[in-house]
């Protein structure tokens, strides 16, 4: 393959995605300009149009939903299913129909992400995906946009031969990350980085400030990127360092995955607007109820982007043969929005008010793992209130902040976070820097970090976003009624940087082969001077278990009966920001692989 013509930033949003490019070969004395692809997308039965943001829904047609050619694409005259808007607006009259937060899917450790599930509770006769399937295709959607637009005669220009940075939240774990990587593989995209979005974020911000982004930050802050999406909320801290007498930047810390976002808002909107309805003596089912929900996401979008509107109507359709004459209507005011949203999940609080742990309920509904505790700002206590400590080797309070995500584009929920971090803040006032386009920034700031690794800009030091484990059970006697315990070997230390590796062979291991055993992959947010090779032994409440790996490893080339191998573990960031795990034997040259297990891991 030639070198690549463009580099690309990709941002696979829960809401939107969105494809920023520039050139990978711009001459040393100009300035890179970065631009938007203009998504070609079915707007409407039998109308495309390119537009900016290609929304994160999947529709999926059952025989008389849409006219013969109505899903037509200049790439694919007889495509079965929409992706983007007309799958949206669609998909909230026909709720059974439609793929939505597939990526908050993705990142669910309690269901088979390879299965078609989604959408999760359509008839049993439905049309269904897979979580992995759905991302696919948004990709595979954007990847036949490119090639029409800007590889009509070329084929070196197609997007599957460029250099491409795609974003996935800071809390991924390795799991949602390979299976990330999975999915844009299966879209013909191999030639790709993974970048955090908090970060690419903080690249967009420095883009748009060029030089003088010196002159707004100095040695010894730290930033709090908070990046409250569609699907999830996600913090990081940046913190500005001096080497050699420059400026330098560093990713402190990430927050936990908190599956806390707009989706968990529209349902909350949908619940007010149901009670109005009841109030004026109209009732609706749960099919409509479903449709109301996608309905109020729409409201919510329209509203908040838009200063100069007050209220938007909300349509739900009807279940008796007039269809027209039973539509519901009703409407959603500004202000009906921004008092639930303030109050439901960005209330002011004290600096050590935790998310309330609430008891779990014997049975319930599967579903996406949710938050117990919807006050974002209680998630951000806790999470300032463990990794911004201060002192020597830690990271100081924030002492401004940057905003991305779509629900941050509301001022009064950027007013009530600031004023919570100003209330909190030790030092004094934490100030706000200029967001860039909030929909926009990070794929713009992911291509900007493709030029930054080409020397044509500032770089944040990142590495693995989490400390990484494996589980390895105790030498101890058995005792009857208690469990052995399992010690946590850190494998991969916070910070490791991409491609890069780490030998754990202070001591052997034994491993099973032949016969089916359990592997469990492990890590922490919290613990960051955990070193490779390092065991603890009491990691209860700062370590958590992130996938069960279930898997018969080859036995051939051992002795007849052999099951238990002496081994060393060997550990591995990819440039592309995955992890790898290898066990080695200590005689001879056999090696095993341990493969995420991207199936269910059931919760106690």
């Amino acid at each position: 393959m030639s070198d690549p013509k463009y580099i690309v930033g990709i941002d696979l949003g829960t809401t939107h995605c969105v494809l920023a490019y520039t050139a990978a070969d711009t001459p040393e004395e100009e300035t890179p300009e970065i631009h938007l692809l203009e998504i070609p997308q079915v707007v409407s039965a039998g109308e495309v149009k390119a537009q900016p943001l290609l929304p994160s829904f999947l529709f999926l047609p059952g025989p008389h939903d849409v006219a013969e050619g109505g899903l037509a694409l200049p790439w694919n005259p007889d495509a079965g299913y929409a992706v983007g808007e007309f799958a949206r607006s669609r998909g909230e009259e026909l709720p059974a129909r439609l793929v939505a937060s597939a990526k908050s899917w993705l990142c669910h450790s309690g269901v088979d992400r390879t299965q078609a599930i989604l959408p999760w509770d359509a008839p049993p006769d439905a049309q269904r995906v897979s979580p992995l399937d759905a991302t696919a295709r948004y990709l595979e959607h954007l990847c036949h946009a490119w090639n029409h637009q800007m590889a009509a005669d070329d084929p070196e220009a197609r997007l599957e031969n460029q250099l491409i940075f795609l974003t996935v939240p800071a809390s991924f774990d390795a799991v949602a990350r390979e299976l990330t990587v999975q999915a844009a593989r299966s879209a013909g995209l191999v030639n790709l980085t993974l970048l955090e979005e908090p970060q690419a974020a903080f690249y967009a911000w420095l883009e748009s400030e060029k030089d003088s982004w010196r002159d707004r930050i100095g040695v010894g802050e730290s930033i709090l990127v908070c990046d409250v999406g569609g699907g999830t909320s996600d913090f990081s801290l940046i913190q500005v360092t001096e080497e050699d007498g420059s400026l330098d930047l560093e990713r402190a810390a990430v927050g936990k995955h908190l599956m806390l976002g707009g989706d968990n808002m529209d349902l909350t909107l949908a619940y007010a607007v149901r009670g109005k309805l009841a109030q004026q003596g109209t009732q609706i089912d749960t099919w409509q109820f479903r449709g109301l929900w996608h309905g109020c996401r729409r409201a919510k979008e329209r509203l908040l982007s838009n200063p100069d509107l007050e209220s938007e109507p909300v349509v739900i359709l009807g279940r008796g043969s007039s269809l027209i004459g039973s539509t519901i209507r009703t409407e959603l005011t500004r202000a009906e929005i921004e008092a639930i949203l303030t109050n439901g999940f960005f209330p002011q609080c004290a600096a050590d008010a935790y998310p309330e742990k609430k008891p779990r309920v014997g049975l319930q509904e599967m579903g996406l793992p949710y938050e117990s505790d919807p006050a974002i700002t209680r998630h951000l206590a806790e999470f300032l209130g463990r990794q911004a400590s201060g002192g020597e080797g830690g990271v100081a309070f924030p002492s401004a902040v940057l905003f991305n995500g779509g629900v941050m584009k509301a001022e009064p929920l950027r007013t009530q976070v600031l004023s919570a971090l100003q209330s909190w803040n030790p030092d004094g006032e934490t100030r706000e820097l200029a967001s860039m386009d909030l929909d926009r920034a990070v794929a713009l700031g992911a291509a900007y970090y493709g030029l930054a690794r080409k020397g044509r800009g500032i770089r944040i030091r990142a590495g693995a976003a989490q400390t990484y484990y494996i589980g390895v059970e105790s030498a101890m006697p058995a005792v009857p009624g208690f469990p052995t315990p399992m010690n946590a070997l850190c494998v991969v230390p916070f910070g490791m940087e991409e491609g890069t590796e780490a030998e754990i062979r202070s001591r052997p291991f034994m491993l099973t082969v032949g016969e089916q055993a359990t592997f469990h992959l492990l890590a922490s947010t919290t613990r960051k001077k955990d070193q490779a090779d390092e065991t603890i032994e009491d990691w209860t409440g700062e370590i958590e278990e992130v996938a069960t790996m279930e898997m018969q490893l080859d036995a051939a080339d051992t002795e007849a009966g052999e099951t238990r191998i002496p081994i060393s573990l060997q550990s591995k960031v990819t440039e592309i920001g995955t992890l790898e795990l290898w066990c080695v034997a200590r005689e001879g040259d056999r090696r095993w692989k341990l493969e995420f297990n991207i199936r269910e891991q059931q919760e106690a």
